[in-house]
């Protein structure tokens, strides 16, 4: 998100003006004491649930345990209590764009056009809009992801701390997983410092409680629907590698409230099996269902036939309370964040002047590519200095993006194209790099040390309708790391490891 205005041009990034971050404890480790800790941290981890299931190896019936970096990345204090603390302000934000039909159609009404998957989405909207809302209450079980940027505009970091302040990334509104993996890393970084003589540091590693957090939520919600008989539904996708993370949400539910079950189906099931009610109680397997938890649906590739699309659309139209429902899915576009970060758009949604100015705040430069005198601008600085920029997708999932070099025949290719309106253009951030070792199943037993970047995921919980938030909290938080040199970072894609923030003074 960021004013819809054209930057400054940043200075590029050199070797020599990179800011790092200071180790959480002296590193490197001499090489017997590293091979030990990280042999013992890995079986903690599968020993304790830290752990995913192999895309290259897979079986139902075998885990390994989740990449992480061995000890935890240094985070400023000052920049984690803000970030914690704007939290249920973007709830209450993002909530309100969600329930403003007029909002959404605007922005998304050119996108609709030549994104055929935002499109589909666009459509069930439409319909349960124009039939009648039969579930006024939405649940947001949403995440704020951020990177620190150690160039920000009207701020001098000192030597002492080296870092402004932070950007946002992007708000995912379906599918915010990590609620477990985000404190499972915590225990795993406790576990080493300990064993590393260092319980001293352990008072730097803030409280997370992400899982109880959202699984509050839900259990909110439940209550809400007024059934006690009914069930939480997951939505998944047909092979679950991320089965932990799912998995651990279930388990907390049922052990915070041992009334509720919870019960996994994929779309194709629901379309072959799902029905509703008299009152438009959604129907499964014998099953009224009071909520709905979607870990899956977010992408094209979930939806293999119109089964699926029939599946979403009935799952819209009943009575049941979505997480997403589906006007805050579509809140979760990149085009929608675009669009708020107009000059005067916050004003529709936020009352209050200091927290409008605390959103904008931490907005980052992000660029419509529509064909207007804004768009055209945008593509010819994409085109003149490529490396400036990641040009986005409406996507969730992580692996969509476009970086470098590759920004630039992207641009050329679909300047012409209706197809660029589908995307947005995001000024890169330069975050500050740390130094660190990451463990990754069948890896090194003595791995190297290697320059990392890190992105904070706050969560929050809005539980709501129309009219009216009667929840609204920051429930925890996760913090993903990548080596220095890739560009995407999600752990389940493959290319980030598990973290949690040292917090710095």
């Amino acid at each position: 998100m960021s004013v819809n205005q054209l930057p400054s041009k940043k200075p590029k990034m050199s070797e020599e003006n990179v800011k790092h971050l200071p180790s959480a404890i002296p590193l490197p480790l001499p090489e017997a004491e590293l091979a030990d800790v990280v042999e013992k941290s890995k079986d903690w981890a599968l020993m304790h649930g830290a752990a995913m299931r192999s895309k290259t190896t897979f079986s139902e019936d075998s885990l390994n345990f989740a990449p992480f970096v061995l000890v935890p990345t240094a985070f400023p204090r000052k920049q984690f209590l803000k970030s914690i603390e704007i939290q249920p302000i973007l709830n209450e934000l993002m909530h309100k764009v969600a329930h403003s039909r007029e909002f959404l159609t605007e922005c998304l009404q050119e996108t609709i056009k030549v994104d055929d998957f935002t499109g589909r989405l666009f459509n069930i909207y439409e319909t349960v809009f124009n039939e009648g809302v039969t579930q006024p209450i939405s649940l947001g079980l949403v995440r704020s992801d951020l990177m620190l940027e150690g160039s920000c505009k009207g701020h001098a970091p000192s030597d002492s701390t080296p870092i402004c302040c932070w950007k946002q990334i992007e708000f995912n509104t379906i599918a915010s997983g990590f609620g477990w993996l985000g404190p499972s890393s915590r225990a795993i970084q406790r576990y080493v410092l300990q064993e590393l003589g260092h319980s001293d540091k352990l008072k730097n590693l803030p409280d997370n409680n992400a899982l109880e957090g959202l699984c509050s939520g839900m259990i909110e919600a439940w209550k809400l629907y007024g059934n006690s008989n009914a069930v939480v539904l997951f939505i998944i996708e047909d092979v679950t590698y991320n089965i932990c993370d799912q998995r651990f949400h279930e388990f907390k539910i049922r052990e915070m409230d041992p009334q509720v079950k919870v019960i996994r189906r994929n779309l194709t099931e629901i379309g072959d099996r799902a029905t509703l009610g008299a009152k438009k109680e959604l129907i499964i397997d014998g099953f009224e269902v009071a909520v709905i938890y979607f870990r899956a649906g977010y992408e094209p590739g979930h939806y293999h036939s119109e089964k699926e699309w029939d599946a979403r659309l009935l799952m819209e139209r009943s009575l049941a309370i979505k997480s997403p429902t589906i006007h805050y899915h579509l809140a979760g576009t990149k085009k929608v964040q675009q669009v708020l970060a107009r000059p005067g758009v916050l004003e529709n949604f936020l009352s209050d002047p200091s927290q409008v100015e605390r959103v904008r705040n931490i907005f980052t430069g992000l660029y419509s590519l529509d064909f207007d005198e804004v768009g055209e601008q945008a593509i010819q600085m994409a085109i003149d200095d490529p490396e400036r920029f990641v040009l986005k997708p409406q996507r969730e999932g992580g692996g969509n993006n476009v970086y470098g070099l590759e920004v630039r025949e992207a641009i050329k290719r679909m300047k012409d194209s209706e197809e660029r309106t589908a995307w947005i253009l995001m000024e890169r951030i330069h975050p500050p790099l740390s130094r660190g070792y990451m463990v990754r199943p069948g890896g090194s037993k003595v791995p190297e040390m290697v320059d990392m970047v890190s992105e904070l995921g706050i969560f929050g919980v809005v539980l709501g309708d129309g009219e009216s938030i009667w929840y609204n909290k920051q429930v925890g938080h996760m913090l993903r790391t990548k080596v220095s040199t890739a560009d995407e970072g999600g752990v389940a894609a493959g290319l980030g490891a598990l973290d949690s923030p040292y917090l710095i003074d």
